[in-house]
């Protein structure tokens, strides 16, 4: 009851104040003061956690406990944090700051509502890069129906080196996530939003993250939906072993000399330059920018302080011991253009999936991330050969083979996954568990961009749902875009506000896996959705 009690003063003395100044929000740490956008108000650049910087560098995330003199400043755009993007130009790809550590709230203006439900965005990247500013949120705020928060966390070695053990356990960017959701629950009322009504959703790595938190306990207390989009914590990508050997080697990269012992590594790194261990990643990729994910969550030791995750994934997820509540998972009918279509790029006259005639069973691995995770050399090289016989059988590699080289990647990356997560979750846990493959492919997506040509069927690829929900700036839409972007934000807005958990694309009801013997997944296409049944469950 006290905890009621609280919550409803807060959203009461939330309403009050946006009649007084709807851009003047009063938060524990002091006033601050957003901008007013044309259909909009934003609070950007709020910080959650101390700036990770010096000591606090390679530790968990310290909260925020500065009070404000003066009025936050909250019209700033956030700041990236520091990151080897990949889709920087040149060989130079660094960019962003250390000290990033922020939310970002963003609130329509509609007088019709006195509060709103949440929708928060963990953004994609590979847990290497990426950040709030590269995604928009028009196309929510139009409707006017949600506030939007967006988190930033760090990433790459900053925000993910492990020695795996007590000293420097890792897991830094979900343990950041983490503490920017404690943060948003406790204070979002104050913008007017609901925080009995959060929605957390994520793309990618984003997604990963979202699957991440929801096998937390802790975090049926701090969200009532999660949505992971084309990504989740099973994919072969995420939780890696060989972190403590990458992290050792990184050390010897950036000057701290042939350690063994991680206390005396993570001092010399504090003691380093960030731009210096950020772009040390060059060094881990051994092709454009593959693997993808050098850097990434690990399995922590149970003696870590405030450690996130100490067993594996499908350990937790059988043990039932995770969040009980409503959650989604999609992909999309080629999630395996990320990061396949770079193989389409020209170089001298030739294409970059010809160099995997000679060069697959040193490739392969590490474009399909098990190089680390088989026993032998003898038991990895007869994993390249079954998947290239079984996709290609005794074709070269080549142009004309691609669509079935971009199929292996959607289904070692990404579908296979997505099925035994939804399979796993419904038979270990109490809580709805919904699936969707989207397939309607765009104009021009995140593929030709990768592949940097427009000369090529890629069919539905990464990302390309996603960018309807948080449509990049100038994104172009077709007819039949606009209609799927307003399908699938109506269809978060209900979501997040369903007391039952049920959920609705368009007039598509989704069927819960729970209790099901047959896969149950929603297909989304330009003009139509429809329920299929798989026979995948075992």
């Amino acid at each position: 009851m006290n905890d009621i009690m609280i919550t409803v003063t807060l959203i009461c003395l939330a309403v009050a104040a946006s009649f007084a100044d709807p851009l003047l929000v009063e938060l524990p740490n002091g006033k601050l003061r957003g901008r007013d956008n044309e259909g909009y108000y934003s609070y950007e650049s709020i910080p959650y956690a101390e700036p990770p910087v010096g000591k606090l560098r390679l530790e968990a995330p310290q909260p925020y406990s500065q009070q404000w003199k003066d009025v936050f400043d909250g019209s700033r755009p956030p700041v990236l944090c520091m990151q080897w993007n990949q889709f920087v130009d040149g060989e130079d790809k660094l960019i962003g700051t250390e000290d990033c550590l922020t939310v970002n709230v963003y609130k329509p203006k509609n007088s019709s509502r006195s509060t709103f439900p949440v929708l928060v965005n963990i953004h994609g990247g590979a847990f290497m890069f990426g950040g709030p500013v590269q995604h928009g949120h028009d196309p929510i705020m139009v409707r006017g129906n949600a506030i939007v928060v967006k988190i930033a966390y760090r990433l790459g070695p900053l925000g993910f080196l492990s020695a795996k053990d007590a000293a420097l356990s890792g897991n830094f960017g979900l343990k950041d996530q983490r503490l920017a959701l404690r943060w948003i629950k406790q204070n979002i009322a104050r913008f007017g939003g609901d925080p009995e009504n959060i929605l957390v959703l994520g793309h990618s790595a984003g997604g990963a993250s979202v699957h991440l938190q929801l096998l937390q306990e802790e975090f049926s207390q701090l969200a009532k939906t999660a949505f992971s989009i084309s990504g989740n914590a099973l994919d072969p990508w995420v939780v890696q072993p060989g972190a403590r050997r990458r992290a050792f080697d990184l050390g010897r990269i950036v000057g701290c000399g042939l350690l063994s012992d991680s206390v005396e590594l993570k001092k010399c790194l504090q003691s380093k330059d960030a731009s210096q261990i950020v772009t040390a990643v060059r060094q881990f990729l051994v092709i454009d920018y593959v693997p993808f994910t050098p850097f990434g969550p690990v399995i922590e030791s149970v003696d870590a302080v405030e450690p996130f995750l100490t067993q594996h994934p499908v350990d937790i997820i059988k043990s039932g011991k995770f969040a009980q509540l409503p959650w989604l998972v999609s992909y999309t009918q080629e999630d395996g253009t990320y990061n396949a279509a770079l193989l389409a790029q020209q170089s001298n006259g030739r294409e970059l999936i010809e160099e995997l005639n000679s060069r697959w069973y040193e490739l392969a691995p590490h474009f399909l991330f098990y190089r680390d995770s088989k026993k032998t050399i003898e038991e990895m090289d007869d994993y390249s050969r079954d998947l290239r016989q079984e996709y290609l059988g005794n074709r070269n590699f080549s142009l004309g083979s691609y669509l079935d080289v971009q199929r292996i990647f959607t289904d070692v990356l990404f579908r296979n996954d997505t099925i035994r997560s939804i399979e796993l979750h419904a038979k270990y846990g109490k809580s709805p568990v919904y699936g969707y493959v989207y397939d309607n492919p765009p104009v021009r997506g995140s593929a030709q961009q990768l592949a940097k040509r427009d000369d090529i069927y890629f069919g539905t690829g990464h990302g390309d749902d996603y960018v309807l929900i948080f449509d990049k700036p100038n994104t172009q839409l077709r007819a039949d875009e606009k209609i799927i972007s307003k399908n699938l934000i109506s269809m978060l807005e209900g979501f997040v506000q369903s007391d039952t958990g049920a959920l609705t694309y368009d007039k598509c009801v989704f069927r819960d896996n729970v209790g099901q013997n047959m896969l149950q997944l929603l297909d989304i296409k330009s003009n139509s959705c429809e329920n299929m049944e798989l026979n995948i469950f075992q």
